[in-house]
């Protein structure tokens, strides 16, 4: 692992690296918090640059047919997969992720994001008559893409790979705190020869760079993954010029291990669920990171969950063994101590992990695994989303109560359920307010619609559902 700093300079505009107007940013390593890169500062004078040249792009390239948009997105993806250790690596050191798991996921799943992309609108059918009338889809035109920092790189992909392959032009805001793998996938574009225009990067703020975006007169769409008070923001901006916006937002999802299940079943699913409210550090936001158990079984699911979690090795994400690694910035972590001091403090049980870094870890942004148990609906912990290794325990008394408590948040974009009938286990799925429900621990389908319910978010992307998203409905009337 290289410790020399990048030093990016330049926006991709127009097919160019060009200056900024501004000045720079750092971009820290979560692993020892010293300066990894530096990259510009973007301004609004750099939004209407790179606003200018999508817009000029987007009439040749949404002429441009399906088969040829496809090419094109095809290289992206093997290009990536070309250049997958070192992006696996530099996303372990903006993120925290274990770097095994990065290059699966933070580096596998934008490629099947572009390869997928390419195959769906291939076949799609963008044409066909209703009675008397020929419907058509279209590009919606030029999108503003603003990504956030957790899976920084898999965001990016489930953006601009299904909008460019629909024939939509991209200006690109990716998070400050992880941006240099978004500055990689600008140098591929540009060897790939992607027409210039298509693809277009600013790097910056949200306050400054996120917000010339959604305001934009020019921008016809926003994509944006990010917090709650955010995409709020990104939605009241876009408001002014009627834009679509397309939002994938903050979840607080619950998983509900029903009471009919033997010893072995629960010891499973207790087990499962720790590892998925602790997938890249607690840091995503699809984390099941309420546990709701019966009452009677809550001493068994501490006991079962602590161990789980007490097992976990903490630690540096490029050492052998280590299942979590640090969280990706100063900031992140002192907002998780905050919400373990408020667990404290607010009388859930604490089980396992707590405040202060695990020991022998005081460089770096970590935080230890915790378990907390006894946690009720009206705790803060139960209610916002924290981004970090924590988990809550919650007893239920019935089936509906398990449903009220699942459902008793803001939230709406994950979840589970776990019962010896999985036919029970799917009706009590369906009540679920929320945006996709695991059943049994099922595997997360990077194919299927993504995205929530509620203050979760508005849209979906991943598959013929993220293809639409780009996509306007047009009536010709024959």
């Amino acid at each position: 692992m290289s410790s020399s700093i990048i030093n990016f300079n330049k926006f991709y505009i127009n097919g160019a690296w060009v200056e900024p107007s501004c000045g720079t940013l750092q971009v820290f390593d979560s692993i020892t918090e010293e300066v990894m890169a530096t990259i510009p500062s973007g301004t609004a004078k750099d939004v209407d640059a790179a606003v200018a040249a999508a817009k000029a792009a987007f009439e040749p390239w949404s002429s441009t047919s399906i088969e040829e948009r496809a090419k094109f997105i095809k290289r992206i993806g093997e290009a990536l997969g070309a250049r997958m250790d070192e992006i696996a690596t530099t996303i372990s050191r903006e993120t925290g992720m274990v770097k095994w798991l990065s290059q699966l996921v933070q580096v596998g799943l934008p490629i099947n994001s572009f390869n997928q992309a390419a195959a769906i609108s291939e076949t799609f059918e963008f044409e066909k008559m209703i009675g008397s009338s020929l419907v058509v889809r279209e590009p919606v035109g030029v999108v503003a893409c603003i990504t956030p920092w957790n899976y920084p790189l898999h965001q990016i992909a489930a953006k601009i790979a299904y909008a460019m392959v629909a024939g939509c032009t991209i200006v690109l805001k990716p998070s400050e705190v992880a941006p240099v793998d978004a500055f990689i996938l600008a140098e591929i574009i540009d060897e790939v020869g992607l027409p210039a225009g298509v693809f277009n990067l600013v790097s910056g703020i949200g306050p400054v760079v996120g917000e010339a975006m959604a305001a934009h007169p020019d921008v016809d769409m926003v994509s944006f993954t990010g917090s709650t008070r955010a995409g709020k923001r990104v939605l009241q901006v876009g408001a002014e010029t009627v834009k679509k916006v397309t939002l994938e937002l903050g979840g607080k999802s619950a998983n509900v291990i029903l009471d009919d299940l033997d010893e072995k079943g629960f010891t499973k699913a207790v087990r499962d669920g720790v590892g998925k409210a602790f997938l890249n550090s607690g840091q995503t936001c699809s984390a099941l990171t309420r546990m709701l158990v019966p009452r009677a079984r809550m001493a068994e699911a501490e006991a079962i969950a602590g161990a789980a979690a007490s097992a976990m090795t903490v630690g540096d994400p490029f050492a052998d063994g280590i299942h979590l690694g640090p969280l990706a910035s100063a900031a992140q972590r002192d907002r998780v101590q905050g919400y373990i001091q408020k667990g404290i403090d607010e009388g859930a049980t604490l089980v396992v992990g707590g405040l202060g870094a695990p020991d022998g870890l005081a460089t770096g942004f970590y935080v230890k695994p915790t378990v907390f148990s006894n946690v009720t609906s009206d705790q803060t912990i139960a209610q916002e989303e924290i981004f970090g290794p924590v988990l809550s325990i919650m007893p239920y008394d019935s089936e509906d109560d398990a449903v009220r408590i699942a459902n008793s948040v803001i939230y709406g974009l994950a979840g589970g359920v776990w019962s010896s009938d999985p036919e029970r286990a799917k009706r009590v799925a369906r009540r679920l307010r929320t945006g996709q429900v695991e059943i049994n621990g099922g595997a997360f389908n990077a194919n299927a619609p993504f995205g929530g319910y509620k203050q979760s978010g508005i849209g979906r992307e991943n598959g013929i559902y993220g293809l639409e998203e780009f996509l306007e409905i047009k009536s010709l009337q024959l």
